[in-house]
C-alpha cells in the first residue's frame, strides 16, 4: 500500500511487542519470537526514507524488562549483542545512523563498548537516524532531568535537552506513534517527546510487520489533522 503525501522528514516510534506471543502461538520459545523480530527491524528501516521518515526510534528493552525471567533476558542481551555485531557495517552502507537512547551502566560486558563502536561507525549516516531504546524509562528520565534542574526555572525546549540526556542531545519530538501486538498503552516510552505525537495502533504482531503495515500507518497520518492544541484557520473565501 503506498502512502499519502506527508510533509517529512517524519519522526516515527514504535514499541515493538507481540514478539513473545507470536513464537508461543507457534509453540516456539519466546526467544525465536525476538530473533524474528530482528527481520522486522531491518525491512521496516529500510522502507522508512521512501516513506518520509527521517528518523525512527524503537522500543527495545525497558527498564522494567530486567523483570522478565533470567533466560528472556540473557537472550536479548545476546540478541543485541549479535544485532552490533552483524547489522553496522549494513547501517553505514545505507546511510543508517544508529544511536542507542537508555542506561548503559546495567548492560552486561563488552555490550557499550559495542554500542559505542556501532554509532561511531555510522555517525556519517544521512539517510535515516535509527534509534533503538535499551534499558530505558520515560518516567525515570524526566526525574533525572528534574534532578539536574538546580534551582533553574527551564524552559520546554531546555528541560527537553535534560529528559534527552548530555550523551543524545536536544530531544525529536515524536510525529507518529505506532505499537504492534494489539495493547493500546504506551508502557514508559517516549512520555516528554510524544506529548503531541499521533496515535496507531494495530493488531499486527512486531515478527509479521513490514513496510505495507509503516506504509499504512504514514498514510493515517497523512489524513489525520495536527492542531497542537489551536484551531485550524478558518478557509479563505476565494476572490469573485
Amino acid at each position: 500500500m503506498q502512502s499519502e503525501a506527508v510533509p517529512g522528514p517524519l519522526h516515527a516510534a514504535i514499541i515493538m511487542d507481540g514478539n513473545g506471543r507470536w513464537a508461543t502461538q507457534r509453540g516456539l520459545p519466546r526467544l525465536a519470537g525476538h530473533h524474528r523480530g530482528v527481520e522486522s527491524i531491518r525491512r521496516t528501516a529500510e522502507a522508512c526514507p521512501d516513506l518520509g521518515i527521517g528518523t525512527l526510534t524503537l522500543y527495545a528493552f525497558s527498564a522494567d524488562n530486567w523483570q522478565r525471567p533470567a533466560e528472556e533476558v540473557g537472550g536479548l542481551m545476546r540478541l543485541l549483542r549479535s544485532y552490533l555485531r552483524n547489522e553496522t557495517q549494513r547501517l553505514a552502507r545505507t546511510g543508517t545512523r544508529l544511536s542507542v537512547v537508555g542506561r548503559r551502566d546495567r548492560l552486561p560486558d563488552g555490550i557499550p563498548e559495542a554500542i559505542a563502536a556501532a554509532e561511531a561507525a555510522t555517525a556519517a549516516g544521512t539517510r535515516l537516524h535509527l534509534r533503538i531504546c535499551v534499558d530505558s524509562s520515560a518516567r525515570d528520565a524526566i526525574i533525572a532531568a528534574a534532578q539536574r534542574l538546580q534551582g533553574e526555572d527551564p524552559t520546554r525546549e531546555s528541560f527537553g535537552k535534560l529528559v534527552a540526556g548530555p550523551m543524545h542531545g536536544s530531544p525529536v519530538d515524536v510525529d507518529l506513534l505506532i505499537r504492534t501486538g494489539g495493547e493500546r498503552r504506551l508502557s514508559d516510552f517516549m512520555l516528554w517527546e510524544a506529548a503531541y505525537a499521533e496515535l496507531h495502533f494495530t493488531e499486527r504482531m512486531w515478527p509479521e510487520f513490514g513496510p505495507e503495515d509503516l506504509a499504512e500507518a504514514v498514510a493515517e497520518f497523512g489524513r489525520r489533522e495536527r492542531r497542537f492544541g489551536g484551531l485550524k484557520a478558518p478557509a479563505v473565501p476565494a476572490a469573485a
